[in-house]
């Protein structure tokens, strides 16, 4: 097992000090700092060009879209912190610090509490109200969202027909091919798991990252060891079926918000609303960790 002298090698700089220059002297002020102007609240946050980003559509303007909007972006910003988050958790694992990752793995859990928070919010519009600009939303749709696609990719759920949808944008197609060719986090952990000493099918291993993660007997085999004797792994384990489990909370809470909103119309964008969000539901990101309640 990983030992805690590992993870605080005195070789390893600190964590808040891996982005320091090695040239930094706190004392020493540059010409184009003391002629900057002091930073504030609102220049730090970019607060002007934040509040200007609510362009509503609709003409003349309907009441309701701001509110549209602006959940629709907090969604994306919190779906950007996610990824951040879920980036170095799989850094953790890989560097074998399985501490830190539950750590953050901890914080992605608040941050998905949040997410189906704000469903409440939006289900404060009606379906009237949200009918009076519905049709300038034209083709747009939460369908294409490009991060949502990316953490779907990162926890194992992968579609290559998602990087055809996104051909259109270099940016988001490219973020999303670097995650569809990229181990997801499940191979993270159970690649640490396999170097720990637990025995994993080297098929499992060596399989093709491109694949949706399935079920491997072998897998669960391994996973049912560290439930019985291992608190620690069995902590991380939790916490991950505890991911599982909010994105799919989320999942259920947006179809039916999606059903109480618009009902079985088609969706925005050409997707069949509601309907196709409940194709979405109930498909584990982690399908062995579900797999083995059954063995206990």
């Amino acid at each position: 097992m990983a030992s805690s002298s590992h993870e605080s090698s005195s070789q390893e700089p600190a964590f808040h000090d891996r982005a320091k220059p090695f040239d930094e002297n706190p004392d020493v002020e540059t010409v184009a700092e003391s002629l900057a102007p002091a930073m504030t609240y609102g220049s730090y946050l970019k607060i002007d060009e934040l509040l200007s980003l609510q362009q509503p559509v609709s003409r003349p303007v309907e009441h309701d879209e701001t509110l549209f909007i602006i959940i629709h972006q907090v969604y994306e910003l919190w779906f950007k912190e996610v990824l951040h988050e879920l980036d170095e958790l799989v850094e953790f694992l890989n560097d074998d610090r399985p501490a830190l990752s539950s750590h953050q793995l901890v914080r992605v859990l608040k941050i998905l509490k949040t997410l189906v928070a704000q469903i409440d919010v939006l289900e404060t519009m009606t379906p009237l109200e949200f009918d009076s600009f519905r049709e300038f939303l034209a083709n747009s749709s939460g369908f294409q969202s490009a991060q949502f696609r990316e953490i779907e990719f990162l926890l194992g759920l992968k579609d290559r027909r998602h990087l055809e949808r996104f051909s259109g944008n270099k940016r988001e197609h490219d973020n999303l091919q670097r995650r569809y060719h990229a181990p997801s986090l499940w191979d993270a952990f159970i690649r640490y798991v396999a170097r720990q000493g637990y025995e994993i099918p080297e098929d499992f291993l060596a399989r093709d990252v491109t694949r949706a993660t399935g079920y491997s007997a072998g897998v669960q085999q391994a996973l049912i060891d560290i439930y019985r004797n291992d608190p620690a792994l069995t902590r991380l384990c939790e916490y991950l079926t505890d991911l599982d489990e909010g994105l799919q909370e989320w999942r259920f809470r947006h179809v039916m918000m999606v059903q109480r909103t618009i009902g079985t119309k088609m969706g925005t964008g050409g997707s069949s609303g509601a309907e196709y969000l409940r194709s979405t539901l109930f498909r584990p990101a982690f399908p062995d960790l579900w797999a083995v309640r059954s063995a206990f």
